[in-house]
């Protein structure tokens, strides 16, 4: 039997892995649109954070073992289709995460100036297809989330360059900002403490960042049944608000730092406010948030009082977002691929034989490793119900060999990358680091990428 994956990030990887041990002897390819796998975990993690980073050691393993074929720089929809690859595949699972950021409709959003904070991520992680500048001119800055993304977007925003020397940080966006001119970056959260998303362990690191302060106002804190509630059940919660009380009983006298973090609760953003420069353009100059109260059960509503902070730019973290699959039923209400479980459901709700979904694209950009294991088994498990029932099989009319997904590929001038090649790759930018006294120097430019990845096929 033969599967193809398609996307190389954590999902599709834990896919992979289950599927070859649920069904030894599957010949499994495992696709990807960029010339390195590893998806969210190398381009969608703050570079100063190495023990998330880690992940990639397991993910390594996994390949390494060799029953599992890699074949990266591959792009459905445009190299290939889904119709050609169900023609040569019994099942394909689609594992294309969520990498486009969440809408955010409130007036002013597009203004210069106002940016989605998963094209900032792509940034400052040296992802190919984000261009290797950055526009950083403001001193205000305000970042929308109570996640863990708002977090790393404010640090890296706030922290200081020198020091990020030792991580992978690319060169680039070091330099850029080095020049940065910020010295206060403003949270907001529309709900209370205890309804934060922060983990206990990235909040806490926020306070450790060198010559920068947290800055949390007593105002800003309000409970109720539901925020008690939440605390009682969950131990990750009283963290999180216990090292929030503790920051806002500081002394603001205390704060010395030259850059400063505020943590804003209970304020819901309505507008980004544009002010007209002396060019003729409108950007941004002030974000706009409504006080808001809880109600009771944990969720809030307006007061009718306004804010006005000032601001230069605006960073929108309030979550990722799925981007269709060419000829795959996709959600746009959700950003998902419909689907029962797992098996993809058409536009008439049944369920498309051989098609099948596992990660954020199947469930929604939330959850972490953990979740994304668990959804891997309820697809894996369902795609092995199919296969015992024989319905899926030879989805396509081809029936060919897989080997010939390659040919095909080959003939029409795809550099299709592999395993052999990444390793290359990845020796490449380690020994990079290790001259510069780093963990790794990310090669950026896509071509790049794909001839280091490539020594031997490159015409």
């Amino acid at each position: 039997m033969r599967v193809a994956v398609v996307g190389a990030g954590p999902a599709g990887i834990y896919a992979s892995d289950i599927l070859s041990r649920t069904l030894p002897g599957t010949a499994i390819d495992l696709f990807d649109r960029l010339p390195a796998p590893y998806g969210l975990v190398r381009y969608g993690v703050a570079p100063d954070h190495p023990r998330i980073k880690a992940i990639v050691n397991a993910l390594d393993k996994i390949l390494g073992r060799g029953d599992i074929r890699l074949l990266g720089n591959v792009d459905l929809g445009t190299d290939i289709s889904i119709d050609e690859l169900r023609e040569h595949y019994d099942a394909v699972i689609v594992s294309t995460g969520a990498i486009r950021d969440a809408a955010l409709p409130i007036p002013g959003i597009d203004l210069p100036g106002s940016y989605g904070a998963a094209d900032f991520v792509s940034w400052f992680d040296g992802h190919p297809d984000v261009p290797r500048t950055w526009p950083l001119e403001a001193k205000e800055i305000a970042v929308i989330g109570a996640g863990n993304v708002a977090l790393d977007v404010a640090r890296m925003l706030a922290k200081h360059p020198a020091d990020l020397g030792p991580t992978e940080i690319p060169a680039n966006v070091a330099a850029g900002l080095a020049a940065s001119p910020v010295t206060d970056v403003h949270v907001f959260a529309r709900r209370g403490p205890a309804q934060a998303k922060f983990s206990p362990l990235e909040l806490r690191e926020l306070g450790h960042v060198p010559d920068v302060d947290v800055i949390v106002y007593p105002e800003d804190f309000a409970f109720d049944e539901g925020s008690e509630a939440a605390m009682a059940a969950s131990n990750q919660t009283r963290q999180v608000v216990a090292t929030l009380t503790d920051w806002a009983l500081n002394d603001p006298e205390d704060s010395t730092a030259s850059r400063r973090i505020h943590l804003h609760f209970l304020h819901q953003p309505v507008e980004v406010v544009g002010e007209v420069g002396p060019d003729g353009v409108e950007r941004v100059a002030a974000l706009r948030t409504e006080r808001t109260e809880l109600v009771g059960d944990g969720t809030s509503r307006g007061t009718g009082v306004v804010v006005d902070t000032p601001v230069q730019a605006v960073y929108r973290a309030v979550g990722y977002f799925g981007s269709p699959v060419p000829g795959i039923p996709f959600d746009d209400v959700r950003g998902v691929i419909p689907n029962d479980g797992g098996r993809v459901r058409g536009a008439d709700g049944a369920t498309i034989p051989g098609l099948y979904a596992t990660g954020w694209i199947k469930r929604g950009p939330v959850g972490l490793i953990g979740h994304t294991k668990s959804d891997a088994q309820e697809t894996i498990r369902h795609l092995a119900e199919d296969v015992e029932a024989g319905i899926g099989l030879r989805s396509g009319t081809g029936g060919g060999d897989a080997v010939d997904v390659v040919e095909l590929l080959e003939e029409r001038g795809v550099p299709v990358t592999t395993w052999e090649g990444w390793e290359l790759l990845s020796a490449h930018e380690q020994a990079l680091g290790e001259a510069e006294g780093r963990q790794r120097v990310k090669v950026v430019p896509r071509e790049e990428m794909t001839a280091l990845s490539r020594p031997l096929r490159v015409r």
